[in-house]
């Protein structure tokens, strides 16, 4: 009969061996059987003497040295025996004893679990898996792109970590489904977790969201303040109100109380001006001049424009490229007074993309502008476009943007805005609605 819980507790009533059972517990997850040797140094008269008793040994200096072996042989001649070193241990210490190499394999496997669980939430299907999938696919394979701020956070609470990259997880693919639009990151965080503040930089979250991003983007993890935004804005999250704009000229914005006067003076003036999301916390309506605005990409070509249309009634936009927050709400409004828009962007995958995603939004509401076959050929520069940007114009919905991307596929060139400057001009001079197919 064994009786190995009763040697186990005998050894522990007796402090003069705590030191040794300590060193073999480290020996035995070492080794995964009793070998190795144990040296105790400054021992004391008692532990020279407890250990000794077993082993059959008298320690006259202050060092004790033994085998692992010599100890497991020791109990064997005492009363407890036979005995099993091994649940010796594991009553001695009330844990279950496993081999450092055990130890791994375990952390392996829940490791592996946890991916698993992970990768099978955002499996999607053959070609269209989401870029959450290859995001959290390519962090577990190569230990990157936010690797160890997961793993830390699993480490302390699994369950807590799951929700985590879930939820990151989620914003990564709704980043991919709305590129091209803008979101608060207040809006943006709580739509996602229930708390505004989830993906604030200081948060783990936030950390993670941003090594999934750059992942996305195949850029370099921001190491400021200042970069972090710039990455947050590349993908369309806007730290705050002001930094979301939008330039506006010859529209007229509406308050509670009536005509907003700040607007309506730059209106009168003929000036472009300048419209933050949190300007249009305040804006309940906008108008357009003869219910028509021409809405623009670039910045310089919105330039010109206003320049040389000052004195014309004539309503026109520029989004700065992606469609800021800003930009959103002053077009929502413009639509719902009846406006019809007129939207012009550059002819390669992104402003292509964009095109689509605001025809989506306002359908008959919006017309594309200078945005055909002929139009590219005209605005042909000489940069050329990766197959990796070209993928995205299989996304199109918008047939004459599908029609156009068949000849943007075929020369694999960009279209800029920049080249059609004499025809957008002549188009917003003759104030002439444009060709919808």
């Amino acid at each position: 009969m064994c009786n190995n819980k009763e040697c186990a507790g005998y050894l522990k009533k007796n402090e003069a061996y705590a030191r040794l059972m300590s060193e073999l517990r480290k020996k035995w997850k070492s080794f995964g059987r009793t070998a190795g040797s144990v040296t105790l140094k400054n021992a004391t008269e008692a532990e020279r003497r407890a250990i000794g008793g077993i082993v059959g040994k008298s320690f006259a200096d202050g060092t004790v040295t033994i085998t692992f072996q010599e100890f497991e042989q020791g109990l064997q001649k005492t009363r407890f025996a036979p005995v099993d070193m091994k649940t010796v241990l594991e009553e001695y210490f009330a844990i279950p004893l496993q081999t450092n190499q055990e130890q791994k394999d375990q952390v392996q496997r829940e490791r592996e679990e946890f991916f698993g669980r992970l990768l099978a939430c955002f499996e999607g299907c053959g070609e269209n898996r989401p870029a959450a999938f290859h995001w959290l696919r390519e962090m577990q394979s190569r230990k990157k792109y936010g690797y160890q701020i997961l793993i830390k956070e699993f480490t302390r609470e699994p369950r807590a970590a799951e929700i985590l990259a879930r939820n990151v997880g989620s914003a990564l693919n709704c980043l991919e489904e709305t590129e091209g639009e803008e979101s608060l990151l207040a809006v943006f965080a709580a739509n996602i977790s229930g708390n505004p503040h989830y993906f604030d930089r200081g948060t783990v979250a936030g950390q993670l969201l941003t090594h999934a991003v750059c992942f996305w983007k195949n850029t370099d993890v921001p190491q400021s303040a200042y970069g972090w935004r710039e990455c947050m804005q590349s993908v369309g999250i806007v730290p705050d109100n002001i930094a979301s704009m939008v330039h506006a000229f010859g529209v007229r914005l509406e308050a509670a109380d009536g005509p907003h006067p700040a607007y309506e003076a730059f209106y009168r003036r003929r000036e472009p001006y300048v419209l933050t999301a949190e300007n249009l916390r305040s804006i309940t309506g906008a108008k357009a001049d003869h219910n028509m605005v021409y809405v623009v990409e670039n910045e310089m070509v919105f330039l010109y424009l206003v320049e040389n249309a000052k004195d014309r009634d004539v309503s026109v936009l520029c989004t700065s490229g992606q469609l800021r927050a800003a930009a959103i709400r002053l077009l929502d409004h413009l639509a719902e007074s009846g406006a019809t828009i007129h939207y012009s962007g550059d002819l390669d995958p992104a402003g292509m993309d964009i095109a689509d995603r605001l025809w989506q939004r306002y359908g008959d509401r919006l017309q594309l502008w200078r945005m055909g076959a002929e139009d590219y050929r005209e605005s042909m520069s000489g940069e050329a476009i990766s197959d990796g940007q070209l993928a995205k114009l299989r996304r199109l919905k918008n047939a004459a943007l599908c029609q156009t991307a068949e000849l943007v596929q075929k020369e694999k060139l960009a279209g800029y805005q920049e080249n059609l400057l004499g025809k957008l001009l002549e188009d917003v001079l003759g104030g002439r609605r444009m060709y919808e197919r």
